[in-house]
């Protein structure tokens, strides 16, 4: 995740402005540093991959959930996608045989063949979740122009929960947050403590970062760090 920030960063013509950008931040969590989130980073050991696909500007968005699935899963790869260009790495990544990629996008937007409602574990294969990490209205551009995923398995999630992100907005509570779609993805696999971690984390981070941005502290023995604390 750093490295594509870092490639994006050298490529940007003008300065990327996030909101509260002019607050000093820290660099490993992107919260502000007065309410730094790393000592709260958990590391499940997983089973599975997590391949996360970013639309342009999603590395240098402090918002961004896929910084917090790289914190909790290792085997987490990040792309940047272009639709002129693939990056020969991430192409790599999926014609090797350790892995057994799909792509985590609703079912009704692919050829009814390629759709899988649950995780196929073959033999000496990992699951690995490619996730494009995007608006909804940029995801749905990239899986229609990435020919290289066309021969990919498409999981169609299910969720039966609403999402509980709370740091940017959308017009449908049934979009998922790119973290809890991979939360999802992990427990469906049998990484159920990873998926669960992972939630909690998410949690965790929301709280920190909008505790930054009111101004008040962060209740350290509140319902949702108890619950991440079990996973430290």
């Amino acid at each position: 995740m750093s490295r594509l920030r870092e490639e994006r960063l050298a490529r940007s013509l003008k300065p990327f402005l996030a909101r509260g950008s002019r607050t000093p931040r820290c660099p490993a969590c992107r919260v502000p540093v007065s309410h730094c989130l790393c000592a709260w980073r958990p590391r499940i050991e997983a089973e599975s991959g997590v391949c996360l696909l970013m639309h342009d500007i999603e590395p240098l968005k402090p918002t961004n959930t896929g910084w917090l699935i790289a914190d909790v899963v290792a085997d987490t790869s990040a792309f940047g996608w272009s639709r002129t260009a693939v990056d020969a790495r991430l192409l790599a990544l999926l014609d090797d045989p350790r892995w057994q990629p799909c792509v985590v996008f609703p079912g009704e937007y692919a050829a009814p063949p390629r759709v899988v409602n649950e995780v196929r574990r073959e033999t000496g294969r990992r699951p690995l979740f490619i996730l494009l990490d995007a608006t909804w209205t940029e995801a749905r551009k990239m899986f229609r122009k990435s020919p290289y995923l066309d021969d990919l398995p498409v999981l169609g999630l299910q969720p039966e929960q609403l999402s509980r992100y709370r740091l940017r907005r959308s017009k449908r509570d049934d979009h998922l947050c790119t973290a809890e779609v991979a939360a999802l993805c992990l427990e469906l696999a049998g990484d159920r403590r990873a998926g669960e971690a992972l939630d909690a984390y998410l949690d965790v981070f929301t709280d920190h970062y909008l505790a930054a941005k009111r101004g008040r502290p962060v209740d350290f023995d509140d319902e949702v760090h108890r619950r991440l604390q079990a996973f430290l």
